[in-house]
């Protein structure tokens, strides 16, 4: 089989819960979601076919962790579009046979079981007003409620409007007493665009909302831009 990869890189986890932690990113080509904000448009045309194949994908993740890392974050682009799911069920499978710990990056437009099911983490996005895209709140209800312990949802929040628009959708998930005792983690990334400088302001403002409503996120932010600057890539 032939995947079509935009790029693997090795680097340090550099935002959400997973901060920190040294992996292997594969990068898939492909995605028409388009998010304004997005920080890898560079990943949204597709393929006409794939550009390397399943085992030369292997044996790059091999040189690049040998058998020290074996953390792997499959992203996009879009892994879970429908003219890519199958190439990424397939890698997913190939991973997990060579025991791999497997996090997926959803960009929360699709809950595909067939994959959830069988990687350990999963990323899943709600979409706040500054990206242009809406996040079907159905779909995040059943990722809570069916994938506990295994999961974070992430939102990119430019302003005050992202905020309250999250809180909202998080009020409607739990309830206003429950927000604060959840059984899952909603992460709140303060958005840094490519080529912005620190925007220092706008996350003190956010850790400031946060806490006026009794915490129920968890700030945390882009740690790769910080240490590399905000446009360098693979990182």
């Amino acid at each position: 089989m032939r995947l079509s990869i935009n790029s693997i890189y090795k680097a340090t986890e550099g935002e959400g819960v997973l901060v920190g932690s040294p992996q292997i990113f594969i990068r898939f080509q492909g995605c028409n979601i388009g998010c304004i904000n997005c920080d890898s448009k560079d990943t949204w045309d597709f393929l006409e076919k794939g550009n390397i194949t399943l085992e030369e994908t292997l044996e790059k993740l091999k040189d690049l962790g040998g058998e020290k890392i074996k953390r792997v974050s499959i992203t996009g682009g879009d892994p879970l579009h429908p003219s890519l799911i199958n190439q990424t069920l397939k890698l997913v499978k190939e991973l997990k046979a060579r025991r791999y710990w497997v996090n997926i990056e959803a960009a929360g437009t699709r809950l595909p079981h067939e994959l959830f099911d069988q990687v350990d983490f999963i990323s899943f996005d709600y979409k706040t007003p500054s990206t242009g895209v809406k996040t079907n709140q159905a779909l995040l209800k059943k990722l809570i409620e069916q994938y506990p312990g295994r999961h974070q949802i992430k939102s990119v929040v430019a302003h005050q409007q992202d905020f309250d628009n999250a809180y909202k959708a998080l009020i409607n998930m739990y309830g206003e007493e429950d927000s604060l005792h959840l059984n899952s983690v909603w992460v709140i990334t303060p958005c840094y665009e490519p080529n912005e400088e620190f925007n220092q302001q706008r996350f003190q403002e956010i850790l400031k909302w946060n806490e006026d409503k009794g915490g129920p996120f968890r700030v945390i932010g882009q740690q790769h831009k910080w240490v590399y600057g905000p446009s360098e890539k693979q990182v």
